[in-house]
């Protein structure tokens, strides 16, 4: 009997492209709530017991009630909100973090979704950490320009406001610059660093797409070499099917072409540049699409691990 994946939140900008890229699926059903029934807490509640795997693209509040739900029920949760990215008792929900982190997930109950900010900046520092390349106390700076997507319906709509004009800016909105952003604690759990980063996100005049960059002086690389870099993170994601290490070369080989943030676009892939300088200092930079892999498609990673699936069944590459 196939499984039964349900929805709860399909109309959110993750949930509709996790919707989306399921439809097809003929191995699981699909289930959703009619617009009428959607917002009705019993019948969520009902839907939540009803399924093999509870997806919840809600806001905070709403996923940790329906994740007790599923816990009454037995249900297997992937939560693709903030409200448990360090919780404990859930695990986190990106297969190519480490070693041994598939089957964690394929045994789990509870999996949390990564943040497609975090998700970048973990997939960049965590094996350098891992490999005693970098220290686990060393202060680290991230920038990253999202699709202006990112932020849900209200950013979309903010954007996407003939009145504002924002689709015709020339250059990239930084943002959150007041607080901690939401990304920052699983950026520092999971990449194992001891002092979270300084954080600066900005939002640029596409829809979908994301490029983290990660500056390494080269004091705190302490005479690591970028090629011992970059051949940690070739090492570790040897043979991942969603992670690429694009090839070394010093002086990088880059044009204006070379580090778009649509690069990965409608697919789960996510693309790491090592890019060496001259003076020691090294640029990490990771590409995907902040909808794709950042979101949707790791979900269904993790989805198709709890079900016992191979885990790239119905996803584009």
């Amino acid at each position: 009997m196939a499984a039964t994946v349900y929805i709860d939140g399909h109309v959110g900008t993750t949930g509709l492209r996790i919707r989306e890229w399921l439809a097809s699926r003929t191995d699981l059903v699909l289930r959703i709530l009619n617009e009428d029934r959607r917002k009705d807490p019993a019948a969520r509640r009902e839907a939540v017991a009803g399924a093999d795997v509870a997806v919840l693209c809600l806001p905070d509040d709403a996923s940790r009630e329906a994740a007790a739900w599923a816990e009454e029920a037995g249900t297997a949760v992937v939560d693709a909100s903030t409200a448990h990215r360090v919780a404990e008792g859930w695990v986190y929900g990106l297969p190519e973090l480490a070693p041994g982190q598939r089957e964690a997930i394929a045994g789990a109950r509870r999996v949390t979704n990564p943040g497609c900010y975090g998700q970048g900046f973990i997939l960049l520092v965590r094996p350098l950490v891992d490999a005693g390349l970098l220290p686990p106390d060393v202060p680290l700076g991230v920038h990253a320009l999202s699709g202006y997507s990112g932020g849900g319906r209200s950013l979309i709509e903010r954007w996407e406001d003939p009145e504002r004009g924002l689709l015709s800016l020339p250059y990239e909105a930084p943002y959150a610059l007041e607080r901690i952003h939401k990304h920052v604690p699983e950026m520092k759990a999971y990449a194992r660093i001891r002092h979270e980063p300084q954080f600066v996100p900005a939002v640029g005049p596409f829809a979908c797409g994301m490029r983290v960059q990660v500056p390494l002086h080269a004091r705190q690389l302490a005479g690591v070499s970028g090629r011992e870099v970059w051949e940690a993170l070739a090492t570790r994601y040897d043979g991942e099917r969603f992670v690429r290490v694009a090839a070394w070369s010093d002086p990088p080989q880059t044009d204006e072409h070379s580090l778009d943030p649509r690069a990965c676009n409608d697919t789960n892939r996510i693309l790491l540049h090592v890019l060496p300088h001259p003076s020691g200092h090294v640029v990490l930079v990771a590409l995907l699409d902040n909808l794709g892999k950042g979101a949707c498609g790791n979900a269904i990673q993790s989805i198709n691990l709890l079900l016992g699936l191979p885990e790239s069944t119905g996803l584009p590459v």
